[in-house]
């Protein structure tokens, strides 16, 4: 019978899990609900170190204005019932590639591709510190 010997995982690549750094409950909210209508490239910039004039960035990307407008709704609503926020200040329209929505301490902005591109927002502001989600959303 032949004898087997231990595996040696030494060369196999380790993965370790990506701590999101904490977040305000309204940011994060914001986020999950951009992903419960499928935003992608879902990114939050930290702007309190880089003289911003808001503490937070909620960046995404709808694929079509219907799903744009799907997403800023789902924000607005999601705010609203779970922590009775409500925007100061709500910029597009149906019909816009760029909405906005202005909470004092952060903005979220809900981007077609091509206008997230053309503005590029993340570059503009690049000494923030960037966490990116993808698709998944932040935990509690």
């Amino acid at each position: 019978m032949a004898k087997t010997q231990p595996r040696d995982d030494s060369d196999a690549p380790t993965t370790t899990p990506r701590k999101t750094p904490r977040l305000p409950k309204a940011v994060t909210t914001s986020v999950r609900a951009a992903l419960s209508k499928k935003a992608s490239d879902v990114v939050v910039l930290d702007l309190r170190k880089a003289g911003g004039f808001t503490d937070y960035f909620v960046i995404c990307t709808g694929e079509n204005l219907r799903q744009t407008s799907a997403i800023v709704d789902a924000v607005r609503e999601s705010l609203q019932s779970e922590l009775g926020e409500r925007p100061a200040l709500a910029e597009g329209s149906k019909t816009s590639e760029w909405m906005l929505l202005d909470y004092f301490n952060f903005v979220v902005h809900v981007f077609s591709r091509e206008c997230r591109a053309f503005y590029g927002l993340e570059r503009l502001w690049g000494n923030a510190t960037r966490i990116e989600f993808g698709d998944t959303p932040p935990s509690a």
